[in-house]
């Protein structure tokens, strides 16, 4: 009898050895990311909630088992703005294995340029600055780069501008990323779009913004396209409104109307500029929270789940964040969905194979996101809006900017 129950204890202890042996592996894989941004510093008012919008969405991912019992696990790690520190946390994500790294910045993104093509690891950043693609097989825009904002922005003024060519100037960031779209938009220009452009103005930390109001308008200019953050944008408008110098109604005579890319807009921006805000005019690929819809239900209800503040929930940086998310996870999982081991080379394969009837909808954008071997600029698809009553509302249909390909 001793000798049975021995037995007996022996295969339960085998059995459970063996169940506990299936329960690891039922316990799925980690898929290691990284992202380095602005959480604090230059532009950490975009990079903060963009930080929130990657950190909710993965969280989302895991706890809906959107991946089964697989997990992504993102480290994100502030790097101030700067360009060596952005280096340092790239290189201490490739020493914990990552598959996919989500960058922030216009000249860090530059910098690394040559790192992520010798790494050979698929790359999204924060930046949509045209020139991360020259050289590039692993840098994927998530949206229309800036250039074609500025040029969809300036297509925009051409065709509803109603007396003679309209007289543009352009109110940028003074680096890499502010830079960036005006010789495009230039080009642009020599090949057909219609406007002047009067001068380029790359503005500093002056909180005064008078004189070079006035400047601009002993010269003519009557509509100014910003590409910079909120801040500046701010200042400047409320510079304009103090002066009786913003126009009404779109291109009104003897006014100035401004408009601005993706980083100048937004409810950010109405929180910082007030009533100066309202006649501004932006573009985005995103959606927005005062335009009902489904991704606008999704993004609430996200930043409910994890409790996140008002001006975070209703951000398009927070926007921006998620979308980048989204596309990583779809990339994992179609991968993992075709039975494809997860590593830089398989994820590489499924952002290039995005597109056709394999384009991604997340939502979050105005068009669907497409990825090829010669395309790697997301969504090509714009949306303006402009500031009436103090709300951000869609001003005609998302479109394609025409001079943005050519």
């Amino acid at each position: 009898m001793k000798r049975k129950s021995m037995i007996l204890l022996s295969l339960i202890v085998a059995l459970a050895l063996v169940l506990g042996g299936f329960g690891t592996v039922a316990a799925g894989e980690t898929y290691k990311l990284g992202l380095s941004l602005a959480i604090t510093g230059p532009t950490s008012d975009a990079g903060n909630p963009y930080s929130k919008g990657v950190e909710d969405y993965f969280r989302y991912v895991n706890e809906t088992k959107m991946l089964g019992d697989d997990k992504i696990d993102c480290t994100i790690r502030d790097d101030q703005y700067k360009n060596d520190v952005t280096k340092r946390n790239f290189e201490d994500f490739l020493a914990e294995d990552i598959v996919f790294y989500l960058n922030y910045s216009t000249g860090s993104t530059l910098a690394l340029k040559r790192d992520f093509e010798e790494e050979q690891i698929p790359v999204i950043p924060a930046s949509f600055h045209a020139g991360n693609l020259d050289g590039s097989n692993y840098i994927f825009l998530p949206i229309a780069s800036y250039s074609s904002q500025m040029i969809g922005l300036a297509e925009y003024v051409a065709n509803n501008h109603k007396d003679g060519k309209a007289k543009v100037a352009m109110f940028i960031h003074p680096s890499a990323f502010g830079r960036g779209p005006v010789e495009d938009t230039k080009k642009a220009v020599e090949k057909g779009l219609n406007i002047e452009i009067v001068e380029v103005v790359e503005h500093g930390k002056d909180l005064d913004n008078t004189a070079t109001l006035q400047r601009l308008k002993n010269k003519g200019v009557q509509y100014i396209i910003c590409h910079t953050v909120q801040s500046p944008v701010a200042t400047l408008i409320g510079d304009a409104e103090r002066q009786g110098m913003i126009a009404g109604t779109f291109g009104e005579a003897g006014k100035i109307t401004f408009m601005g890319a993706h980083y100048t807009g937004g409810n950010d921006l109405i929180a910082l500029a007030g009533s100066a805000a309202e006649n501004f005019y932006w573009t985005t690929s995103y959606t927005l929270t005062s335009e009902p819809g489904p991704g606008t239900d999704f993004q609430l209800e996200l930043a409910k789940r994890y409790n996140r503040d008002e001006k975070a929930a209703n951000s398009h940086n927070y926007t921006n964040g998620v979308m980048v998310a989204q596309v990583a996870a779809e990339v994992i999982r179609r991968a993992k969905a075709a039975g494809k081991p997860i590593t830089r080379e398989t994820l590489y394969a499924e952002m290039l194979a995005m597109n056709g009837d394999k384009a991604y909808n997340p939502m979050t954008t105005v068009g669907p996101v497409t990825y090829s071997q010669t395309d790697k600029e997301g969504v090509d698809t714009l949306q303006l809006y402009s500031v009436q009553g103090g709300v951000f509302k869609a001003v005609g249909q998302p479109f394609v900017p025409a001079f943005a390909k050519k």
